[in-house]
């Protein structure tokens, strides 16, 4: 399974972690939970009861606290991320503590859990950057990253690489530096070391680049909801 060149656009605030978790076991939870039908009144039950606190009502996030928005992204990488945090691939107290409960430690929980938020309208008034370098991370984007993500962001079309559209400017400047900073242990090397050869302007006309991005998506009408892109 690959992991993006911006990758993740995801789910709560990092922090480093001294223990490795398995990779192995996460692709096997993975794709055990992408094989189970979704309940998305589950999802909707589950993410009202341990996520909503964090994330909001309608899995909108907060620019203010650098929490993401959840709503609409891809149903596998949103299973993907869950089963990095159980595994602690990715590192979270707050996420290691959510999905250690009973209710959020199965791959059924994680697929109606996923569905639900994938069903969700996107944010429609994501915070943005200064508008400063917007030509920059144009450029720089479409350039190095379109390639993985898609020139509209939406990520690929096997739903592993996230959609980086519709996300907050103080979340995705985070997580690249995170990345950069060797914070994620679920991304490749390649990708931690390109993104620590970008500057901050770079990084943050990047950054500013995704938040504004707007306007149909590529093959929307063939994307299904859970992330697939039908042949």
């Amino acid at each position: 399974m690959r992991v993006s060149l911006l990758a993740s656009v995801l789910l709560c605030s990092i922090a480093p972690s001294a223990f490795a978790g398995s990779p192995l076991a996460v692709d096997e939870k993975v794709r055990n939970a992408l094989q189970l039908d979704q309940n998305a009144e589950k999802g909707k039950k589950l993410y009202a009861g341990h996520c909503a606190q964090c994330h909001g009502p309608q899995a909108l996030g907060s620019a203010g606290k650098v929490i993401p928005s959840l709503a609409g992204q891809r149903r596998a990488y949103l299973v993907k991320q869950l089963a990095d945090f159980s595994e602690e691939e990715r590192s979270s107290r707050e996420m290691h503590a959510v999905v250690s409960q009973p209710a959020l430690s199965s791959e059924q929980a994680w697929a109606d859990l996923s569905g639900y938020l994938n069903s969700l309208p996107r944010a429609s008034f994501p915070q943005t950057g200064d508008g400063r370098g917007l030509e920059l991370g144009e450029a720089i984007f479409q350039d190095q990253c379109a390639s993985c993500h898609g020139e509209d962001g939406r990520g690929d079309d096997d739903g592993f690489i996230p959609s980086l559209r519709d996300q907050h400017y103080s979340y995705l400047v985070r997580q690249m530096r995170s990345i950069a900073s060797w914070h994620r242990l679920n991304v490749e090397a390649d990708l931690v070391r390109y993104l620590d050869s970008l500057d901050t302007e770079e990084a943050t006309a990047v950054a500013d680049y995704l938040s504004r991005m707007r306007g149909p998506v590529k093959d929307r009408d063939r994307m299904n909801s859970d992330g697939t892109v039908n042949n």
